[in-house]
Order: structure tokens, then C-alpha cells, then sequence
């Protein structure tokens, strides 16, 4: 029996005894390289973490026996190095199950942990980097309703965003998705820890659980305890300042509603800070030719790598080689509203929010079916949407210039849309 956190590909044999902290449903793919299906679960013991994944005959063998939050004695599967891309743990190796995998319960686990938390005081989320993946644990101090998003793929999706506090009287907006939204109960104000959220930056700070993400209602752990003690005893009570609003305008809107032609006419992003707008803006063009690069691994770092043409990838930021990389996606796109046209620059998630497809298909795409490739920016040409924006002047080689940067894609709610215009064509009239 060794501990998770001493596995490596180098060992022969070996067994682990973990608890199950998070288990997926079934996915079915199909791409060019052809279609099947796949299950994972993430697994810990006092030592770490470590993700298993199951494919095609393992998932009819496995899914099954593999229940969250039991322990299992577990072996003879394969190890390689962790796709960051698709694995937020941080251990540098992950698992996949075979034909001659073993998975045994154990009915003795009481030792073993529920979860292991490095947990983020919600006052520190302004000095961490977009799109980290952090762990977060606070007072559920209110919840939204439940409301139901389409995505671009036509598919409605379960959201509810709800409003954490802890000790350091800041609050943060955090967001789940499907059932965990539809399930969540919030009227007696639990204690919520997320293991696994990514951190925004469009308006302040927020956050969103992931595919991957644990979410843990009231759980047992003395952090819990302690929260939930603080609120009772007066932390109710604090005036908290939330980290999660507009920071420009300071009027805590979250929709500050512009035109194309705003931004020029109103100079904004002149000023010391960046300004925030939204606005109703069609898809006229990208730049399919360079809107993608290979980049380091690593859970916390995008940054590009350099092929050493022998197999392995350098990253000159963690001074580290790769057998792998992650594909990222860095998109200029033309859009266009009823009064104007303005280049913007779309990282991953709105890249991808705005395209329909990960980076990860767009780059398989590219490599195996320039034709599919080429359709996926031709279907997303002339495409409305919401668009909310970062805009600030930037001064590079001594020459000054807007740079328009594209934080959030949302469908366009038309009934909302419809209700701004007439309250703008109403205060046109007073």
C-alpha cells in the first residue's frame, strides 16, 4: 500500500486505498478520431489527490461499482502525465483503468478523508489571476432563483448564483450550473465550500463551479464550524463589501448598456482604470489563421511553448518540458452594432463561448479537418449576442491605442433587451 502522492509511472506494481470525492456521469464523444464514451472520478487519501479516468468497455465494467464518498482499495491501472487542460488536481500524474484494472471496497476508510481543501479567503480573490482554479468556503448569505440559460449549442442549462461571506467581510458572487443550481437549498443560510472554482474578473471577482468542481453543503470540517459560529455570533450583522459588482460607474449595475459608437464618442478607457460596457454586437469576422497556440500544461499557466521538435514541449515560465501541451484560444473578432464596428480581443472561455467549441476540438480540427475547421468560423459569422467588455488604452512601442476585451458572451434575453430599450426611450421623453 503506498500513498497517492508517491504514485509515478515508473512503479511495477503497486496499490492505493482512497475515497471517491467526485464522480462524473457518462460522456459519449465523437470526433474525427472516431467515438466512444468515458467516465471519471477523482480519488484521495491523507497524502493527495489523483484522477481516474474509465473509456468505452472499463465504463460499462466500472461506473457502476465506483460510488462517491466510498473507499476502495484500487490497482493495476495506467499512469501518465495529468492533462491540465482537463485535470485541475495538482498532482503531476493521473490514472486510467484497463481490462485488468482492480477496483475493491473497503469497508475500513474511517482514516481516509472526505476531500482536501486548500481553501481561499474570498478577501484575497482580488491578488489571484483570472481563471484560476481555486478552492473557496463561506456563508451562503443569499441565493438567486434558479434560471435557465440556452447555450449556443441549443442546449438550456440550470444556473443559480449565490453570495458567499467569510471572516474577512468580503463577498463574492459564486455560480453553479444543473443540478447542483436546481438542488440547492439556501433559505437557512449553509455554509458552502467549492473545491475547484474558477475565478472571473468581468466586473470584480466571481466565481463559477466547474464540470469538475466539488460542491459541499455544510460540510464536517472544522473550517465549517468555525464559519458557521462567526456568522451566528454577529458576522451577520457586517456590513460586507462585495467583490463581485461593476467596479466602473459605481453604480453596482452590472449592465452598463453602450453602443459601438459610445466607446469612441465617450473616450472611454482613457482614464487610470478600465471601464466595463455591455452591448448587443454581431459577429461580422475572426481571424481563424491565428487564433490558436500551444501552451504549458500546467493547471496555472498559459503561457505559450516552445517545441524542442523531440517529443517534448519547453515552458520558459515554469523553466519545465512537457510530452504534452494544452491548446489555447486568443481570438481578435470584428463586431458590429446598428451605429458601429470594433475589433476585440476574445481569450479561452469567451473564444470559446463565441465559436460553440473547446480549444482543445478547434485544434484537432485544424490538425486533422481544415473543411470542419473552416465551418466552425463560417457558422459563427453573423451571430448576435451580449458581449460584456473590458476597454483601457494601452501605449505599445510608443503608440496609443483602445484594446476592446470581450469578458463574458451571453444569448441575447430579448424580453430584458426589450425592457432596457423602452426604459431608455422613456427617459429620452422626460
Amino acid at each position: 500500500m503506498i500513498p497517492i502522492a508517491q504514485l509515478n509511472p515508473y512503479q511495477s506494481k503497486w496499490t492505493i486505498r482512497a475515497r471517491v470525492m467526485n464522480k462524473s456521469s457518462i460522456r459519449n464523444w465523437n470526433n474525427s478520431r472516431g467515438e466512444g464514451k468515458l467516465f471519471s472520478f477523482e480519488i484521495v487519501d491523507e497524502s493527495g489527490e489523483m484522477k481516474i479516468t474509465a473509456f468505452n468497455k472499463e465504463v460499462d465494467k466500472f461506473f457502476s461499482l465506483v460510488e462517491q464518498g466510498k473507499v476502495y482499495y484500487i490497482s493495476k491501472a495506467t499512469l501518465k502525465v495529468a492533462n491540465k487542460q482537463y485535470n485541475t488536481l495538482k498532482h503531476d500524474y493521473e490514472m486510467t483503468l484497463h481490462a485488468h484494472s482492480s477496483i475493491v471496497p473497503c469497508a475500513d476508510g474511517q482514516d481516509i478523508p472526505a476531500v482536501q481543501c486548500d481553501f481561499v479567503p474570498i478577501a484575497e480573490l482580488e491578488n489571484r489571476d483570472k481563471d484560476a482554479i481555486i478552492d473557496v468556503i463561506g456563508v451562503c448569505k443569499t441565493a438567486e432563483d434558479v434560471s435557465r440559460i440556452t447555450t449556443k449549442s441549443s442546449r438550456e442549462v440550470s444556473k443559480r448564483t449565490l453570495h458567499l461571506i467569510d471572516t474577512t467581510g468580503k463577498m463574492v458572487a459564486a455560480t453553479l450550473w444543473g443540478e447542483e443550481a436546481e438542488k440547492f437549498e439556501g433559505s437557512e443560510q449553509p455554509v458552502v465550500a467549492i473545491k475547484g472554482a474558477r475565478l472571473s474578473d468581468f466586473g470584480g471577482r466571481s466565481l463559477s463551479a466547474l464540470f469538475s468542481s466539488t460542491v459541499m453543503v455544510n460540510p464536517d470540517i472544522p473550517e465549517a464550524f468555525r464559519l458557521r459560529a462567526w456568522y451566528d455570533q454577529g458576522g451577520y450583522a457586517l456590513a460586507s463589501q462585495s467583490l463581485s459588482e461593476t467596479k466602473s460607474g459605481g453604480s453596482g449595475m452590472r449592465m452598463n448598456w453602450k453602443t459601438l459608437s459610445d466607446v469612441k464618442n465617450e473616450n472611454l478607457g482613457h482614464g487610470e482604470k478600465a471601464d466595463y460596457f455591455s452591448c448587443v454586437a454581431t459577429l461580422l469576422y475572426s481571424r481563424k489563421d491565428t487564433c490558436l497556440y500551444q501552451a504549458c500544461p500546467s493547471v496555472d499557466c498559459n503561457k505559450k511553448v516552445l517545441d524542442q521538435h523531440n517529443g517534448w514541449f519547453r515552458c520558459e515560465k515554469c523553466n519545465r518540458e512537457f510530452p504534452n501541451f494544452k491548446y489555447r484560444l486568443l481570438l481578435s473578432a470584428n463586431l458590429a452594432d446598428f451605429r458601429d464596428n470594433q475589433w476585440v480581443t476574445c481569450f479561452q472561455e469567451t473564444a470559446e463561448a463565441l465559436l460553440g467549441h473547446s480549444a482543445e476540438t478547434l485544434g484537432q480540427l485544424r490538425d486533422t479537418d481544415e473543411a470542419a475547421f473552416d465551418a466552425v468560423f463560417q457558422k459563427a459569422n453573423f451571430t448576435t449576442h451580449i458581449f460584456k467588455n473590458r476597454v483601457k488604452l494601452e501605449t505599445y512601442n510608443d503608440e496609443s491605442r483602445v484594446k476592446v476585451t470581450v469578458m463574458e458572451v451571453q444569448p441575447v434575453n430579448h424580453r430584458e433587451y426589450s425592457r432596457m430599450l423602452l426604459s431608455n426611450i422613456h427617459n429620452l421623453t422626460q
